[in-house]
């Protein structure tokens, strides 16, 4: 038991962006949803999938919204105009539901979904406004499936990223976090720029400056099993540009 396993009456929602996640959306849905936790409630955005993810997670919603409990809910877009433009819209929502925990957590079965009671309880116990699983920390691994290149640019983008930013946070690209409530509205979502997978630096670096505190706990990372990774050319370039941009808008602030 942790400091949060069935700890009542606070509100947790995991915001979970899909774009052709069919294979994996089921799966993913029976394990977070079979977490014991009262409260937790998963929110599905999805970026008008062609392989019918935003229709299977209506029908997931449906099996799982049962006894007047809302326990899943799905957010549809209408364009894929970025993971961080994903990620914006659906813990603004959870905000607005009055969420008072937000984690971030991909469909694809990369994050194992047992670190989430951790993750939870360090936030209760310690109170900071974020919490990593962590790749990069004593205790944190990668699946053996990633190829040496995958891991050494890995490795670069993180000691690239906190370099340039002075950020002590070890995985500062990790895509596996929880953030208090107060966090996320300190930052102001809206104000966020990036639109791939730099939003987690850009997030993350921002949350430091606004002065929460971040705690980092040892996960390991798995390979997907099914579907296709949405890393391309343009992503990895707007992940080198934004530490540079951040870099320069802080010294002129």
């Amino acid at each position: 038991m942790t400091a949060y396993d069935r700890h009542p009456g606070v509100p947790v929602t995991i915001v979970m962006p899909t774009y052709n996640e069919a294979a994996n959306l089921p799966r993913m849905a029976e394990l977070v949803l079979g977490l014991p936790i009262d409260g937790l409630h998963l929110k599905i955005v999805d970026d008008s999938s062609p392989d019918g993810t935003g229709r299977i997670a209506e029908e997931l919603a449906e099996k799982y919204n049962w006894d007047g409990r809302r326990r899943m809910s799905v957010l549809h877009r209408t364009e894929k105009d970025g993971l961080g433009r994903a990620y914006v819209a659906g813990m603004s929502a959870a905000l607005a539901e009055g969420a008072a925990y937000v984690i971030q957590m991909d469909a694809d079965g990369s994050h194992p979904v047992e670190a989430v009671p951790r993750m939870l309880g360090t936030a209760v116990a310690s109170g900071v406004g974020l919490v990593v699983g962590s790749r990069y920390v004593e205790g944190g691994s990668l699946d053996e499936e990633w190829g040496k290149h995958r891991v050494l640019l890995s490795r670069f983008a993180n000691r690239y990223a906190r370099t340039v930013l002075g950020t002590k946070i070890r995985d500062i690209t990790a895509g596996f976090n929880l953030w208090s409530a107060a966090t996320l509205r300190d930052v102001d979502l809206a104000t966020l720029d990036s639109a791939g997978y730099s939003f987690q630096v850009e997030l993350k670096f921002k949350a430091v400056r606004a002065g929460h505190s971040a705690v980092e706990i040892p996960i390991r990372f798995e390979e997907r099993t099914e579907g296709v990774s949405k890393m391309n050319l343009s992503t990895q370039i707007e992940s080198a540009l934004v530490p540079l941009r951040l870099r320069m808008r802080n010294r002129r602030g």
